[in-house]
């Protein structure tokens, strides 16, 4: 199990994160971003995982410039504060706190970093904008396919459902087309496959985008 420790981003703002620590020396570093629900439990379960397969893990608490403490379900009614949160959320400052967590785990040596649902969004413009990272793996990022101009600094595995209704398939084929470089991955799955609290975890996609995303740090991280 981890911990909840403090950051602080460089405009001064400050904000819980989620660490968790492997056993024995880390073979680098993940910074885990959440979705729309917080650093909930299945957000902490996924860092723990990391922590377990030999990487230092960080979640930064995104919402924490808006309300602390966001730990939602996936009820409606969690889902609607989600979106109303996410919507709230000004884009260059999420940045400066995705940094500010990279920042955190640096002593680690290399950083990656994964993101679900905004948070893939941020994974993959943080591949962009944000120096020290070594890799980057996006899950069903809504906005991906939008701003598909962006040139990576850092290699980039990125996995999509078929059947997600917010991020149309027609897209995921252009970001393909433009980024023919990148390992993107479509999964005969909807939005939010990965996370089995919902109901549309689809465990043969969940495994199989896991296990590309750990031979992708693996090859990255370390």
């Amino acid at each position: 199990m981890g911990k909840m420790i403090e950051l602080t981003a460089s405009d001064g703002h400050r904000l819980a994160a989620y660490l968790a620590e492997p056993a024995t020396a880390a073979r680098g570093a993940v910074v885990v971003l959440q979705e729309i629900f917080g650093v909930n439990s299945h957000i902490k379960s996924i860092a723990d995982g990391f922590a377990a397969d030999g990487y230092l893990a960080i979640a930064p608490a995104m919402f924490d410039r808006l309300e602390r403490g966001v730990d939602l379900g996936y009820a409606e009614d969690d889902r609607t504060r989600g979106k109303a949160l996410k919507a709230r959320a000004a884009f260059e400052p999420a940045l400066l706190d995705v940094a500010a967590a990279r920042q955190a785990v640096a002593h680690a040596a290399r950083v990656g970093i994964v993101g679900y649902c905004w948070g893939g969004f941020l994974a993959w413009m943080a591949s962009a904008r944000i120096a020290g990272l070594v890799c980057a793996v996006p899950y069903y990022g809504g906005g991906i396919p939008d701003h598909a101009e962006i040139e990576p600094r850092c290699p980039v595995m990125a996995h999509f459902g078929e059947r997600d209704s917010m991020i149309p398939v027609d897209g995921v084929h252009r970001l393909m087309a433009r980024h023919p470089d990148q390992r993107i991955f479509l999964y005969a799955a909807d939005h939010g496959f990965n996370c089995e609290q919902r109901a549309s975890f689809d465990a043969p996609a969940a495994t199989l985008a896991r296990a590309r995303t750990l031979e992708f740090f693996r090859t990255h991280i370390g």
